[in-house]
């Protein structure tokens, strides 16, 4: 069926209030795997130990996080139909190990691709340091509604993604996922059963339980702040991409980056056992 894009459009912001720990930091870059990266590499040792804690730049995506929202019947998606195909962030300033902070959630746009195709809903979240007021990250996401278009609203201007160079990439890295990987993940608050219960998963077309789509991105980020930012995650201010494909817990995801101009990147990732193409369009903004 057809949205309201009306009444969507002129919802107030969303706000959500999130106070976290140092535990929750470590715990998030366990769900990404920092830890076995850490055993390889002990100077990932940083994200997983409380001694000279850092978080990791793609945590701004769990921080005053929403849930599941577009599920709620007052917002009238068909939320079974939803796929989550791009995310963004920005950060602008570091992401404190623990704090408490403020989320405003927007709807942006929501684009119109006809009854067939459906639409793109665009919304955005900016992230205040509730002590401080400080504006420490905007996340960006867009959403496939494959079973709302078609309600008369803008046509898709939506952004094509940013295209890898045409070349072999300047840096290969393998992060192999484990078996529980994403049981661990969902303990950072997306509790969706489709990544921990095999019958749900099949009901959805998938043979098992898949990882999380934002799990994937922070496994790329995790690859991205070691090899590209010297291990500081303080000095990523811009990572996009989009997904393109799910992987499943144990297989092992490859990302290749390419440097371009001083202070970016483009990167892509796959999986190595399926040679699939996991994400796309994949681009950083960091300080060199």
């Amino acid at each position: 069926m057809a949205i309201d894009y009306k009444y969507l459009m002129s919802l107030e912001p969303l706000v959500i209030h999130h106070r976290y720990t140092t535990k929750d930091t470590i715990l998030y870059a366990l769900g990404l795997g920092a830890g076995v990266a850490a055993a390889a590499d002990p100077k990932c040792l940083r994200y997983v130990y409380e001694q000279n804690l850092s978080a990791l730049p793609t945590m701004a995506t769990i921080l005053a996080y929403p849930g599941f929202w577009a599920q709620e019947p007052k917002y009238g998606i068909t939320w079974r139909k939803l796929l989550h195909r791009d995310q963004s962030i920005e950060i602008h300033g570091e992401i404190p190990t623990a704090g408490e902070v403020r989320g405003e959630m927007t709807i942006d746009e929501i684009y119109d691709r006809g009854a067939e195709k459906g639409a793109l809903l665009c919304f955005s979240r900016r992230i205040f340091d509730t002590t401080t007021g400080e504006l420490l990250a905007t996340v960006r996401q867009v959403n496939v509604l494959r079973a709302d278009g078609g309600f008369g609203g803008p046509v898709d201007r939506a952004s094509p993604g940013y295209e890898a160079p045409q070349r072999s990439p300047d840096l290969v890295v393998p992060l192999r996922t484990s078996f529980d990987q994403a049981l661990v993940y969902r303990l950072s608050g997306d509790m969706n059963p489709l990544h921990a219960d095999p019958e749900v998963a099949k009901a959805s077309g998938f043979e098992r339980p898949i990882l999380h789509g934002l799990a994937s991105f922070g496994i790329a980020g995790l690859a991205i702040v070691s090899q590209v930012c010297g291990y500081d995650p303080s000095k990523i201010r811009r990572m996009d991409a989009r997904f393109s494909s799910p992987v499943y817990p144990g297989e092992t995801m490859e990302v290749s980056i390419w440097h371009m101009a001083a202070g970016a990147a483009a990167f892509e990732a796959r999986v190595i056992e399926r040679a699939v193409k996991v994400i796309r369009n994949g681009f950083i903004e960091y300080r060199s």
